[in-house]
């Protein structure tokens, strides 16, 4: 391969448009190839063919380091992981991995005892594809038929496919074939939940439109073509997308459909799925609600009367007629419910830490979970049945690996089932953990989560990773990672940074960081990294920080306003060119976005803000750090000429020297490649970019 002297110059051409009494220039207008979804301008892929090229020849000295990395990484995973089996009905279900191969293999047994079987290889399915990825996998309440999605492509259009399991099940051989076999009968377009009926002979699944939106929700009759499936609900509104899903008792499928704000929810029974709908209650804007049903009872968790949400109760004949059940709480964030058999259980955060609480269905019982540490992430794990005494919860903090619990709910006895095991050893006394809070510059205290080996002078000496997302009301949970740990064992602290727009703090944590309030998150992140210098735990120029999609957002914006505090940038599938994004109507997410952003078609006042922090508007002639920038052309969420438009931009105005690289995944989408392998080669290609222009060279071992 000859090499480049230079990095590649997108040529720019002119382009324009008017709104609002502005006038845009948008030079790279001409890398949104024109056919997209399909992308075949000759001018485009030769760009991102170019670029890629200046990535690989300038990461070729890393190449060792990464794979180090690599190595690193790969040796604290467990090869032949295994989940703890789980039951389901007749059939206890779990998923494994063979040493060294991609992806799981899913498996069930009797319950009453018997022989493992194999049900599903995602290996086998992806032998043959560039990119592989499972969707949904369901099966049948007899347990007698499967049906999965997979996407070949990154381009989250799934196609579902049925398997049957049970030698004695009576349909055509073109759905599932002889016993155990696989069918030739698909059902294309689809993305999100599918629902099998009680009987097992109807499929309910969400079609995808050609702007990817969930617009029509579709029963299929087991042995019938695709263009035979019933049409079972049509979504009017251009900017909501429908799904569907069950209740914990399986009576009900559920029906949803909303937007960033607003949602409705449909009921009909599972026995029944053409039956007339149940519409819970019409929607109205800027009301959230999900539903589940116990007994002839609906409860409905709801934000309608506080921002935290409540729990009501409405009967089913009456389903709009809601009463409080648990009252809305300025100090408690209640963020889920599940009705099982005999008990409730509810989930939130207090103070910004998971809580998980039981609750007898006259209320006068309340159990809370414990758990061992000042920060952790709990939740409700796998619980597929509804008449249980024991839950399966998950559990992690930033120093203990990812925990598994069965909680009695008689006793309040917690059992350790597993805990993560990293093959190359782990100890989680090397490490410390802290969770601070430091003052934004609007005086909102901003939680920080940090990680790093004992031992890491607190000086201001110490390299620092930041990281953080800030959209969608996302709490970025305190975890464990053991990619992480190439980092914190060469002397970076790790931290993340609880920033506005995600809902840590509660709802409103979230609300001041969206619409018109939305540069409160990208404040709030530079605020943390000059409190942490002032807390003595890093310098200035020793922070590296990541983020993507939305993340990519805050990264975009983050290095236009205060390009010195930085001295390394990644930013994966950035979402940076706004501005033009949320005018474009036709892109695959934008009229459901409008309520996240603003609309700037409509409202001047959206456009102007938007205008004043969208990353690509904002590229000035000044210095930036050492950036890496990551596409994906198949993407649907953050469309490939999001990054690299701005690299362009970035390339053709900065005025350093720094490095600046742009890699875009030309067979995958918004996650990256897939396979397990594949992501952790991903992690060390990013963090061998960071040690390399942080210039740490300790091998941290």
């Amino acid at each position: 391969m000859k090499k480049m002297e230079n990095p590649p110059a997108a040529e720019q051409r002119p382009h324009s448009y008017e709104r609002h009494g502005y006038t845009i220039s948008d030079p790279y207008h001409w890398l949104k190839d024109q056919s997209y979804p399909k992308v075949d301008d000759k001018d485009v892929l030769d760009y991102l063919k170019e670029e890629n090229k200046w990535f690989e020849q300038n990461m070729a000295g890393q190449n060792a380091l990464t794979e180090t990395l690599f190595k690193e990484m790969k040796a604290r995973i467990k090869e032949d992981e295994s989940s703890v089996p789980q039951k389901d009905g007749d059939w206890i279900y779990w998923t494994a991995f063979d040493e060294g191969a991609q992806y799981k293999k899913w498996y069930r047994k009797s319950a009453s005892g018997g022989e493992d079987i194999l049900i599903l290889d995602e290996n086998e399915l992806a032998k043959d594809e560039e990119y592989f990825r499972l969707g949904a996998l369901t099966i049948s309440k007899d347990g007698s038929l499967m049906a999965y999605s997979t996407d070949t492509n990154g381009s989250e259009r799934y196609t579902v496919r049925f398997r049957c399991l049970d030698e004695s099940i009576n349909l055509p051989d073109e759905v599932c074939g002889a016993s155990g076999k696989w069918g030739d009968v698909s059902i294309e377009g689809t993305i999100g939940n599918i629902v099998f009926s009680a009987n097992g002979k109807n499929l309910l699944y969400g079609l995808v439109n050609d702007n990817w939106r969930v617009d029509q929700i579709f029963m299929h009759r087991l042995g019938t073509k695709q263009t035979d499936d019933v049409l079972i609900y049509k979504e009017p509104e251009i900017g909501f997308s429908a799904g569907i899903g069950l209740t914990q008792s399986e009576k009900f499928i559920a029906i949803a459909t909303g937007d960033n704000e607003t949602s409705e929810v449909r009921l009909v029974p599972t026995d029944n799925p053409t039956a007339d709908q149940l519409l819970v209650s019409p929607r109205k804007k800027g009301r959230e609600y999900s539903v589940e049903e116990h007994d002839g009872t609906l409860y409905i968790l709801t934000n309608d009367d506080h921002v935290n949400f409540r729990l009501a109760t409405a009967p089913l004949d009456n389903p709009g007629e809601w009463t409080t059940l648990l009252a809305g709480s300025d100090e408690f964030y209640l963020t889920d419910m599940t009705a099982f058999k005999d008990f409730y259980v509810t989930e939130g955060r207090e103070n910004g830490l998971d809580q998980i609480d039981i609750w007898s269905y006259d209320s006068s019982i309340k159990d809370r979970i414990k758990f061992p540490e000042a920060s952790y992430n709990a939740g409700l794990d796998d619980n597929p049945e509804y008449d249980v005494t024991k839950l399966r919860l998950s559990y992690e903090s930033m120093v203990t690996p990812d925990t598994v619990y069965d909680f009695t709910v008689a006793d309040g006895i917690l059992e350790t089932l597993k805990v993560q095991e990293i093959p190359s050893g782990y100890d989680a006394d090397e490490y410390t953990t802290e969770r601070l809070t430091i003052k934004a510059r609007d005086g909102a205290m901003v939680p920080v989560s940090l990680v790093y080996k004992k031992g890491t002078k607190l000086d201001g000496s110490a390299p620092l990773h930041l990281y953080a997302y800030g959209a969608y009301g996302y709490a970025v949970p305190p975890s464990f990672s053991t990619t992480r740990l190439s980092l914190v064992d060469r002397g970076f602290i790790y931290a993340i940074a609880h920033i506005r727009g995600g809902d840590d703090l509660g709802r409103n944590w979230y609300l001041q960081g969206k619409l018109m309030e939305r540069t409160n998150t990208f404040n709030d992140f530079v605020d943390v990294a000059k409190g942490l210098v002032d807390k003595g735990y890093t310098a200035k120029g020793r922070i590296s920080a990541s983020g993507g999609s939305a993340g990519g957002s805050l990264m975009g914006a983050i290095v236009n306003s205060d390009p010195d505090l930085w001295g390394a940038i990644v930013a994966h599938v950035p979402f940076v060119d706004i501005l033009n994004t949320m005018q474009d109507e036709s892109l695959p997410l934008t009229p459901g976005e409008w309520p996240e952003w603003g609309n700037p078609i409509t409202d001047k006042a959206a456009f102007e803000y938007i205008r004043s922090y969208s990353p690509y508007d904002q590229v000035s002639t000044q210095d930036y750090p050492p950036m890496l920038i990551t596409g994906g052309l198949n993407d649907p969420r953050v469309t490939y000429w999001e990054p690299a438009k701005w690299a362009a931009r970035l390339r053709a105005t900065k005025t350093d020297d720094n490095i600046l690289l742009l890699k875009t995944n030309m067979g995958a989408g918004h996650g990256g490649k897939s396979g397990r392998w594949n992501r952790i080669e991903e992690t060390a290609e990013e963090f061998a970019f960071i040690l390399w222009q942080m210039g740490v060279t300790d091998s941290g071992e």
